[in-house]
C-alpha cells in the first residue's frame, strides 16, 4: 500500500461538452477531501480545474494550486484555495506539482491534460519514481487511449507491465483506492535492446 498523502489531478480548463466531466471533477474533488487527502492541481479557477478545485474546498479540504506566471497574468487563477504557487514556466509547475504530490489523476481534458500525466507516467517507467498514474475514465472518454496503449503492447513498443502501470477506473473513490493499492513494476524499459 501506498502512503497518499496528496493527489495531484490533471484536468481540462474547458468544463467539456457532456456535464457529466464537470459533476465527476467535483466527485473527484469532495473524494480527495473527506479522505483528508491534498488536492495539488493546475491552479485554474475554470472549467474542470474550476470545479475540481471549489468542490474539493467545500469539503474542507487542503488544495494547492500551481500555475506559471504566463497563465495567472491572464487572470484565470483561483485566489480561493488554500495556496496558490506561482512559477516561472510550464516546466516549473509540472516539476512542482510533481515533487508536492504521491498520486496523479487525469480527468478528461485535452493535449495539456495528456502530455502532464503521460510526462508522469514517463518518469515512472524510467524508474525515476515510484509514484501511482491514472485515469478517470468518465463516460468511456479514455477508452480509445486504453485501446491504443493495447495496441502498442501489441506492436512491442511498450511492455505489458508498463502498460499495467496507468490505471484505469470509471468512479472517484475506485481511482483512490487503486491509487494507494498501487504496486510499480520491475521490469526494464527497453524492449529488444542488445545485451551490452
Amino acid at each position: 500500500m501506498n502512503a497518499i498523502a496528496s493527489v495531484c489531478v490533471f484536468c481540462g480548463s474547458s468544463p467539456g461538452a457532456d456535464p457529466a466531466y464537470a459533476a465527476a471533477a467535483r466527485a473527484m474533488g469532495r473524494a480527495i477531501a473527506e479522505r483528508g487527502l491534498r488536492l495539488v492541481y493546475g491552479g485554474a479557477k475554470v472549467g474542470l480545474m474550476g470545479a475540481l478545485a471549489d468542490a474539493a474546498m467545500a469539503s474542507g479540504g487542503e488544495v494547492i494550486g500551481v500555475m506559471p506566471h504566463a497563465l495567472a497574468d491572464k487572470e484565470i487563477g483561483h485566489h480561493g484555495l488554500t495556496r496558490l504557487e506561482v512559477v516561472g514556466s510550464m516546466h516549473e509547475r509540472k516539476a512542482r506539482m510533481a515533487e508536492l504530490s504521491d498520486g496523479f489523476v487525469a480527468l478528461p481534458g485535452g493535449v495539456g491534460t495528456l502530455e502532464e500525466i503521460f510526462e508522469i507516467w514517463t518518469w515512472g517507467q524510467l524508474g525515476f519514481h515510484a509514484k501511482p498514474a491514472a485515469f478517470l475514465n468518465v463516460r468511456g472518454y479514455y477508452d480509445g487511449l486504453r485501446n491504443f496503449l493495447d495496441h502498442s503492447v501489441g506492436e512491442a513498443f511498450l511492455r505489458a507491465p508498463h502498460r499495467d502501470m496507468v490505471i484505469f477506473r470509471e468512479d472517484a473513490g475506485q481511482v483512490l483506492d487503486a491509487l494507494a493499492a498501487y504496486v510499480p513494476p520491475i521490469v526494464e524499459k527497453w524492449i529488444g535492446r542488445p545485451e551490452l
